[in-house]
């Protein structure tokens, strides 16, 4: 078992029980799944591309990402329906837990001028989306061999039924949000 997952069973769900007076454990929220997304638009003129950017989402993900496609055509972005213009990996479980604490841990502080992450990425419902301009923070990504920086958004999906219990969850396991 992850170390974040023996400390939110061990201390955070204490912490959140005393806070919002929950009588049942169950009530608690905890994580349900983490989304990394990468949208390539140079994908329509360079599919390879696309082949370097599920390598290296796989890389930071620990598991293979699905390659997305459009669903309508655009003819002003000369988009056809069908064509392949991002991936995405949904994490779970253990590398769910792996992943938030090496985002945590390692990737944010390597974000240059950082000073914490905003609070106003919270969807109303206890989930939280992270934008990260440059996917080189991760350091399993080899610098020397990549062709170009790319951006990923990252979504955290929380039980959480507002958006306060959502960022007290993810405050307690360590995410650093912005005063």
């Amino acid at each position: 078992m992850s170390h974040l997952r023996t400390q939110y069973n061990n201390e955070i769900v204490v912490g959140l029980m005393d806070r919002f007076g929950y009588k049942n454990v169950m009530e608690v929220p905890k994580l349900i799944k983490i989304v990394l997304n990468m949208g390539l638009g140079e994908a329509i003129q360079n599919i390879k591309i696309l082949d370097s950017a599920v390598q290296e989402l796989s890389l930071i993900a620990g598991q293979k990402p699905v390659v997305t496609r459009a669903r309508k055509s655009i003819a002003a972005f000369k988009l056809r329906a069908g064509m392949p213009i991002g991936c995405m990996v949904t994490l779970r479980g253990v590398r769910m837990y792996d992943f938030l604490t090496r985002l945590v841990n390692v990737g944010l502080p390597r974000v240059r001028d950082f000073r914490g992450v905003s609070s106003k990425g919270f969807d109303g419902r206890g989930s939280y989306s992270l934008g990260i301009k440059e996917h080189i923070i991760f350091p399993e990504i080899d610098y020397d061999k990549m062709d170009k920086i790319k951006g990923l958004s990252v979504t955290i999906v929380t039980s959480a039924r507002s958006d306060e219990e959502g960022k007290a969850l993810l405050q307690l396991m360590g995410m650093p949000f912005r005063n």
